[in-house]
């Protein structure tokens, strides 16, 4: 059957949940005029955790003709103070909460590693991390949520990117949680982009467990190639001249992917992270989306 798309307004993430000049209800009804099915969700836009506010947001995502597939949450498990990654379990458990009173059963709630703090090991932050993900798993269950681990860049609001960033990091995380009914991959092809690995080689090794997918695109400047970008460390920063475009016009290539995709199975959502330069591009970039999945995944 066909995939469904959804939109997340990376374009207003920080006017949303940076300085609230903007509401997540503000959102909804621009995005009312967006061809997607579902509207993806971010911890930060929230202004209330409370019972009433959650219904009244869940029931204008609904009048406005969508339903909520993911919420995006960014847990800190490699943060050094303990206290603080039993914080982040307890507000990780709160939000697949959420995600089930807004999403229902099955929608995926995003985890991720946390921070790559410069003092902490890889060993070391890798037994933080599964501690903390197997300490999760338990609502998950209850909730009948997906947690959906993120191969990421970076949350906008840390100091420190992630700390699985690179893809033998991520994969050595992956392995070491068993639960493939609750747990898997929020993939997003651009951040393996950003972290200096090839995406469909990324793709290939985890598209069984891919649970979610992000659809954005990157492009470079002109007259700037990848190997300019390209840090001491072997990763890529996130330099001027790597930019946020339109899905389908930029270095991924979404023939390959959504062929592996398919290939594998694959039957959830793909939300489109676009629009840093307005609506229009977001528009276009669920049309270019439209048509690869009636492609790779007809009726």
């Amino acid at each position: 059957m066909p995939l469904k798309l959804s939109a997340f307004p990376k374009c207003y993430l920080e006017k949303i949940a940076g300085e609230r000049t903007m509401s997540v209800f503000d959102w909804i009804d621009m995005a009312r005029s967006l061809d997607a099915d579902g509207l993806e969700m971010y911890e930060g836009f929230f202004t209330s955790l409370d019972n009433d506010y959650l219904d009244h947001l869940g029931e204008r995502i609904s009048e406005a003709g969508f339903a909520m597939p993911m919420l995006c949450c960014s847990p800190d498990f490699t943060n050094p103070d303990a206290d603080a990654r039993k914080r982040a379990v307890d507000h990780e458990i709160e939000m697949i909460k959420v995600t089930r009173r807004l999403g229902g059963r099955r929608a995926v709630c995003r985890v991720l590693s946390g921070q790559r703090y410069p003092d902490v090991s890889r060993h070391q932050g890798l037994e933080w991390v599964v501690e903390c993900i197997n300490a999760v798993l338990p609502a998950a269950h209850e909730h009948d949520i997906v947690l959906g681990l993120e191969n990421h860049y970076k949350d906008g609001f840390w100091a420190y990117p992630e700390f699985a960033q690179k893809q033998d990091v991520f994969l050595e995380l992956l392995a070491s949680i068993d639960d493939r009914t609750h747990f898997g991959v929020q993939y997003d092809p651009s951040n393996a982009i950003v972290a200096g690995d090839d995406p469909l080689a990324l793709l290939r090794q985890v598209a069984d467990r891919v649970v979610s997918m992000h659809a954005s695109d990157r492009y470079l400047a002109e007259g700037t190639t990848l190997d300019d970008l390209r840090q001491v460390d072997g990763t890529l920063g996130y330099s001027p001249n790597l930019r946020h475009g339109v899905t389908g016009k930029g270095l991924n290539d979404y023939d390959q992917i959504f062929l592996i995709l398919s290939q594998a199975g694959y039957h959830g959502w793909v939300s489109i992270e676009d629009g840093m330069n307005g609506m229009d591009e977001m528009a276009e970039s669920l049309a270019f989306l439209r048509e690869k999945v009636a492609v790779y995944f007809p009726n």
